[in-house]
């Protein structure tokens, strides 16, 4: 009797360990011919393999570290491969899809997939022609904002995924109350990336939600080289570099974009000299009117600045601006020369995925020669 039971546990074991390796051989089989899709973007990567493509997003809102988010996607119809976590698998091609952000439509819209957009946070800050006649039509439908989220109304679209961007860690209670009504959400982080073509590389996870790779693959590797000429030829023709200022104070508070975000590489790519380069934060910063102030007095353009359209705007927020020397100046310029009615700003739109119009508005102000009779397309002056 102990002879058999020692024998049949010794079946067990081998039966087990050959299961355990089974398992194995298929993990190693199903990401043979692996390949790296990401070249720029730092909080986004895109695994290809033979039977699934694995998506990775890295540290995926501010604050955030050492956090990575896998995410598998499996063409419609697919078995899961042994070893993937059921519950983050995504079907492809996507046939609906919620985006929290506009900045995600627009990359859908880039594909030509609009029809798939079912929901949008906040329809009213939408610029697209398009998509505004879609919502009009109600086939897109406003779902509300991260802790006001319209849960019913998400329920009754029954998307295949929600497009979440996480401004802190309190985003995920309610990605957890979404994933318990059983609807997947995908974090994006394009909106944390310091480089304008590691922003617009995002086009990329669209493309493989779409099963739309080489599209997108296009589209990007066609935008990086138009930028990548702008910035050398700005490079090569510029003498000196203006110095910038962005933003504008709140109740005596300026929130500084620091020196390694997105914005401040533009301007460096532009060929100007932004006076908080020096500063490494993952955030905005939040300094004392005073503080910048004096930094300002060095100041030769001030951009972006707010939502304002006219210097009177400045004025009311602290007379103390108008002393300004690029505000004598009139060197003033916003990003607001297309927008609509109720706020929707194509810059955030258009100009993420083709940041080289806004490194071209950017050039023209600061280094007008290099453009000469070329019109902004973003940006206009502030009066």
């Amino acid at each position: 009797m102990k002879f058999t039971l020692v024998y049949v546990f010794f079946i067990l074991i081998v039966l087990t360990e050959s299961c355990n390796r089974r398992k194995e051989r298929l993990l190693v089989t199903s990401t043979a011919d692996k390949r790296e899709l990401i070249t720029i973007a730092e909080r986004l990567t895109i695994l290809k393999t033979g039977s699934f493509t694995k998506v990775s997003v890295i540290n995926p809102w501010q604050g955030a570290n050492n956090v990575s988010q896998d995410y598998y996607l499996l063409k419609r119809g697919s078995e899961i491969p042994v070893g993937v976590d059921s519950s983050m698998v995504i079907f492809v091609p996507l046939r609906k899809i919620v985006c929290m952000s506009t900045t995600h439509v627009a990359m859908i819209s880039a594909l030509g997939e609009e029809s798939s957009i079912s929901g949008v946070s906040g329809t009213g800050y939408i610029y697209s022609d398009t998509l505004i006649k879609n919502v009009e039509k109600g086939l897109i439908e406003d779902v509300g904002y991260e802790a006001s989220l319209n849960n019913e109304l998400i329920l009754k679209i029954s998307p295949d995924l929600i497009m979440m961007y996480g401004i802190g860690s309190e985003s995920v209670s309610y990605v957890s109350k979404i994933n318990e009504l059983g609807i997947k959400v995908i974090f994006n982080a394009d909106y944390l990336e310091t480089d304008p073509l590691g922003k617009a590389e995002w086009i990329k996870l669209f493309g493989a939600l779409y099963c739309k790779e080489s599209e997108a693959d296009s589209i990007f590797n066609s935008e990086a080289a138009v930028y990548n000429q702008l910035k050398t030829y700005i490079s090569k023709s510029i003498t000196f570099r203006p110095k910038v200022l962005l933003g504008l104070p709140y109740k005596d508070t300026w929130y500084v974009s620091p020196g390694n975000s997105y914005i401040s590489k533009l301007i460096s790519d532009a060929g100007g000299d932004y006076i908080w380069k020096n500063t490494i934060s993952s955030i905005s910063m939040p300094y004392g009117m005073e503080n910048v102030y004096l930094g300002a007095l060095t100041a030769d353009y001030w951009l972006n600045i707010g939502s304002v359209k006219t210097k009177d705007e400045i004025t009311a927020v602290d007379l103390r601006l108008s002393e300004l020397p690029c505000f004598r100046k009139d060197n003033l310029y916003n990003n607001i020369n297309r927008i609509k009615v109720n706020g929707g700003n194509d810059y955030w739109e258009t100009g993420t995925v083709y940041p080289h119009l806004s490194l071209k508005d950017l050039a023209s102000i600061l280094h007008p020669e290099l453009f000469i009779d070329s019109k902004l397309f973003f940006y206009r002056k502030v009066y």
